[in-house]
């Protein structure tokens, strides 16, 4: 009987000393991270690091606007013409954009959706472009969340989330994945777009 408690008093602080160790652990690790932060890395890039055994293939952009996750075998993201558009938004805005001012960006995602349908500016599309940057309607809601779902059924969802439109209430939305993982081998520019071009076939 006293072994047994022996042997469970030992179990006990068998688990403490872990628990402590591991509290210890985790306090570098936060300590490194808002240093790392503190240097100018980005938290996409700080995860990726920390999360090396998940793959996040390279996404691309092609001549004739496919979105395309790169990762051995090319895998087509399928979307609608405007949700596409609105994506390729955001890819080109890296530091993210307030959803507030999204109608300062309607003429550029009328360009963009130009590139995409050349011939179908009609006065429906052009409504849609109309609601889905308008703040106040939930247009772009709908569109961000069609994405993330898109990406979700092909990547694990802790992948997902970089490939896809999020951030806080009332601050930037941006796709958080980094910029280094993104080619673009279409080479038509849009006017305040940045993005790095790959033009090699």
């Amino acid at each position: 009987m006293d072994m047994d408690m022996d042997k469970q008093m030992q179990l006990m602080f068998s688990k403490e000393l872990v628990q402590f160790h591991c509290s210890i652990l985790l306090d570098e690790v936060k300590e490194k991270v808002r240093k790392l932060k503190a240097y100018g890395v980005d938290d996409a890039e700080i995860v990726a690091a920390m999360n090396e055994e998940e793959q996040f293939p390279q996404l691309m952009v092609t001549e004739d606007y496919k979105i395309v996750l790169a990762d051995g075998v090319d895998t087509e993201v399928k979307m609608e013409p405007l949700v596409k558009a609105v994506y390729l938004l955001f890819l080109s805005h890296p530091e993210g954009i307030v959803l507030k001012h999204l109608p300062d960006y309607r003429q550029e995602l009328m360009s963009l959706y130009l590139l995409l349908r050349p011939y179908g500016m009609t006065d429906r599309v052009m409504q849609s472009i109309e609601d889905v940057t308008n703040p106040t309607m939930n247009s772009i809601n709908e569109k961000c969340a069609r994405i993330r779902k898109l990406f979700s059924e092909i990547l694990p969802k802790s992948v997902a989330k970089y490939y896809a439109i999020s951030g806080k209430r009332g601050e930037a939305k941006k796709i958080d994945l980094v910029r280094a993982n993104v080619v673009w081998k279409c080479t038509k520019l849009l006017t305040g777009a940045s993005r790095k071009f790959d033009t090699k076939n």
